[in-house]
């Protein structure tokens, strides 16, 4: 398979700026990603795509492959497709650069269902969400899913609406997971469609693709989910590397 994992990296995010570059352990968060993607064994090669001398230089500096691209980019699929026009591959995987320890089975179970099945054009992953706190946080991007998996919506509120208390065991829901796998052909297809207005309410790419009639495929992992959307989510992460590691800054 020819599978090429991009991973945006944007350095002015308006809920935590220069966020690629705080430091998880000892390491930048940029790192974490990078190198945790490149743990999936059928990922050929890994490229981070920024807008930032600043991330580029970091991820050089630790012997990553990095390119610079357009300032002007809305969302990161669209920053993916700039680099992804210059590459020969048949999937693409879009790791977003606040997923500091996403796991190789994910990402093989992404890239496996579009293998599996041809008429799928797009494929993303979820994970259950046990937490009511969660449930309600806005940074955490829900999905609700068809009998066939897939996707009906995502959405920063809390879907679906609990008329009710949610059955036992508790599961409030499904966390999407910031990773897309897409053909690449239909990458580039969907990145030259206008983006649509529930993309830009929601600030939420997937959308987009719901909007043109285009399904995508979800598939259910066991994953953490640690997501660095904020400073308080970094604190978060950096409890999770030190639990798992020992390390602390150095």
């Amino acid at each position: 398979m020819s599978v090429v994992a991009i991973i945006p990296a944007r350095y002015g995010s308006t809920r935590f700026p220069g966020k690629p570059l705080a430091r998880i352990g000892t390491k930048p968060m940029i790192q974490h990603v990078y190198e945790s993607t490149a743990t999936a064994d059928l990922v050929r090669r890994t490229v981070v795509a920024t807008d930032d001398p600043r991330i580029l230089n970091v991820v050089r500096a630790f012997g990553g492959e990095a390119v610079m691209t357009s300032r002007d980019h809305l969302s990161g699929t669209d920053r993916l497709a700039e680099v992804a026009g210059d590459l020969e591959a048949e999937w693409i995987v879009n790791v977003q650069g606040d997923l500091p320890f996403i796991q190789a089975e994910t990402i093989r179970r992404s890239v496996g269902c579009l293998v599996r099945d041809p008429a799928v054009p797009m494929a993303t992953a979820r994970t259950p969400i046990t937490s009511e706190r969660e449930f309600h946080n806005r940074n955490v991007v829900k999905v609700v899913t068809d009998r066939q998996g897939f996707a009906c919506y995502f959405s920063r509120a809390p879907i679906p609406f609990h008329r009710g208390q949610p059955a036992e065991p508790v599961c409030w829901g499904h966390r999407h997971l910031g990773i897309y796998v897409y053909r690449r052909d239909f990458l580039l297809r969907i990145a030259s469609m206008p983006s649509v207005e529930l993309e830009l309410i929601e600030g939420l790419e997937q959308l987009r693709a719901l909007h043109y009639g285009y399904r995508i495929r979800v598939v259910d992992v066991a994953e953490t989910g640690v997501e660095v959307d904020t400073p308080d989510d970094l604190k978060r992460a950096e409890q999770y590397w030190i639990q798992h590691t020992g390390e602390r800054h150095g």
